[in-house]
């Protein structure tokens, strides 16, 4: 292997180690009481936040802050467990696919719940900094904590 071969073999590992930091921070501003501006900060200006029709959709750096504004008064606590990460880095660019596993306590009603989702993702650099450009989460569950996902999987 040549010396220019391993270099860019690094590179993509060192893209992949800063592209799961990126998540950490996202997960760790989440269980902040979502800090919508450190979420913010993660995203390109035009990034598209898309949790579907359980979670609803944010187009913009502006839209998901806002969004994520209001988040601890629907979900006062959040412990985000991300985990499997397949991560595929193409130069400036990268995809990536997370699986969700949170425990949270929903505002109305104080009611604890589960969540399981997978995050479908690409992330772009930015000034040599990895960033959010799309996130999609798809829910596999939204279920009481009480009983489970088998009686009712969505809330």
């Amino acid at each position: 292997m040549n010396h220019d071969e391993l270099a860019r073999r690094v590179q993509v590992l060192e893209d992949i180690e800063a592209i799961k930091k990126l998540k950490a921070r996202y997960c760790a501003y989440c269980d902040d009481s979502y800090d919508a501006d450190g979420l913010a900060s993660l995203f390109t200006e035009d990034a598209i936040w898309d949790g579907g029709e359980v979670l609803g959709r944010n187009e913009g750096r502006e839209a998901i802050r806002r969004f994520f504004q209001g988040s601890s008064q629907r979900l006062p606590f959040a412990i985000h467990h991300v985990m499997n990460p397949i991560i595929d880095v193409q130069g400036d660019s990268a995809t990536g696919q997370w699986y969700l596993f949170q425990p949270c306590t929903r505002a109305d009603g104080n009611r604890a719940a589960w969540l399981a989702a997978r995050y479908e993702e690409t992330y772009i650099r930015v000034d040599g900094e990895w960033k959010f450009q799309r996130m999609n989460i798809i829910p596999a569950f939204y279920a009481p904590y009480d009983e489970g996902w088998a009686k009712q999987r969505f809330l």
